[in-house]
């Protein structure tokens, strides 16, 4: 049977999964490097992070410098000596130092199809781009962002995802699955990816967050789906400020021809309808910056604050501070 050294590289759940099943097969791994801890929740206690969380529950020495130019983490993987660095969604950029360390390099699970989507941010800006399939490849790192030569790739329907973390999820999980075949056949050569096709998926930013009433509605409910799980879209109404966190769009609103996108629109009591550039948007799920802030349907929020949710109202794009 084919051993490997294998070292980690990770730190949401995205990556968690991913170590659970290398934990599971037959090539675990010895040594994890992550995010250091984050301050969460409203008393901003340190937090592990999903990857640690799962390494300590296994037993795993943990690293958590916050650059990989750190002596202590290097020193570790010199003296591991590892065939094999596994990445996934890490949240550093390795240098080169780092890169040439392990015997067949690191190996990266990203969560696109590659040359589509590079960068931080492939799921949402596959969802938010109108695509109707994404996937998963596992490529060879090297000093570009993410351009390097690719072992294996599997394609995954958009559609068939209930949410965006449903989605991340699946992907995570067939990542895994491609990762155990693809260290199983190494040193097996990647191969290079295609010049053509390549599009970025830029950091997600407050920008992004906010929404245009002037875009058509499948635009809008695209952009609210993909930032529902992290980071919801938002609009705003005077001192309002509203999270959108659940829609669908509609083709018409049943005969309106409202004049101002972002106009809400009278089609029931316990109905949010909101015009979009073309077409209309109907708000499901949302959170106010009133009272406890807690998610709430449109009925709850037509009865609980009838000065913001009031056909007539126009909703302008509002950037979070």
């Amino acid at each position: 049977m084919k051993t490997l050294t294998v070292a980690f590289a990770g730190s949401p759940e995205f990556a968690a999964i991913i170590l659970g099943r290398i934990q599971n097969s037959t090539f675990p791994c010895e040594l994890v490097l992550t995010q250091p801890d984050r301050p969460k929740g409203r008393g901003r206690k340190l937090t592990p992070n999903p990857v640690k969380t799962l390494a300590t529950a296994y037993g795993l020495p943990v690293l958590q410098p916050t650059t990989l130019k750190d002596p202590e983490a290097l020193n570790a993987l010199h003296a591991l000596k590892p065939d094999v660095l596994v990445v996934a969604a890490y949240g550093l950029l390795l240098p080169q130092s780092v890169l040439s360390i392990p015997t067949y390099g690191c190996i990266n699970v990203h969560a696109s199809l590659l040359p589509r989507w590079r960068g931080a941010a492939p799921i949402e800006r596959a969802v938010m781009a109108g695509d109707l399939e994404t996937g998963v490849a596992i490529m060879q790192m090297e000093k570009g962002l993410d351009t390097g030569p690719v072992y294996a790739s599997q394609t995954l329907s958009i559609a068939d995802s209930s949410s965006v973390l449903a989605l991340e999820r699946s992907l995570a999980e067939m990542g895994a699955e491609l990762l155990i075949q693809v260290l199983g056949r190494l040193p097996e050569q990647p191969t290079p990816q295609a010049d053509q096709g390549v599009c970025y998926a830029h950091k997600l930013t407050a920008e992004d967050r906010a929404i245009d009433w002037k875009n058509d509605a499948e635009q809008i409910t695209r952009q609210i789906w993909a930032l529902s799980h992290r980071m919801p879209a938002v609009t705003g109404f005077n001192d309002a400020q509203i999270q959108i966190t659940k829609a669908s769009k509609l083709p018409v609103a049943d005969n309106e021809t409202p004049t101002t996108p972002g106009e809400q629109l009278d089609l029931g009591k316990k109905r949010i309808v909101v015009a979009c550039g073309v077409g209309a948007v109907e708000v499901h799920q949302l959170q106010i910056n009133r009272g406890k802030g807690t998610p709430m349907d449109a009925a709850a929020a037509r009865n609980g604050y009838a000065d913001v949710f009031t056909p007539g109202q126009v909703f302008s794009a509002k950037s979070p501070t």
